[in-house]
């Protein structure tokens, strides 16, 4: 359950393993198919193969913005 130990980290940290290149395809891969493998629902698996296939442009612009307003990457709370 990563995705649950990546919501517990402090905001600024989220922000800097969304912002880094590489680093952010990589934690939004590993999020995303912990999120999508506990709980099994079709939004999530969906997210998690669409973010392994272009998951740099969807990590910068939308994970990016949406950890700054709600602290959890999308649909992964």
């Amino acid at each position: 359950m990563l995705y649950k130990e990546f919501n517990k980290l402090s905001l600024i940290l989220k922000l800097i393993l969304l912002i880094i290149p590489g680093v952010n395809w990589i934690t939004e891969v590993v999020v995303r198919w912990s999120a999508a493998l506990n709980k099994k629902d079709i939004v999530n698996l969906i997210l998690a193969i669409a973010v392994t296939i272009g998951g740099i442009v969807f990590g910068w612009r939308i994970d990016f913005i949406w950890v700054i307003l709600t602290g959890h990457l999308t649909f992964a709370d």
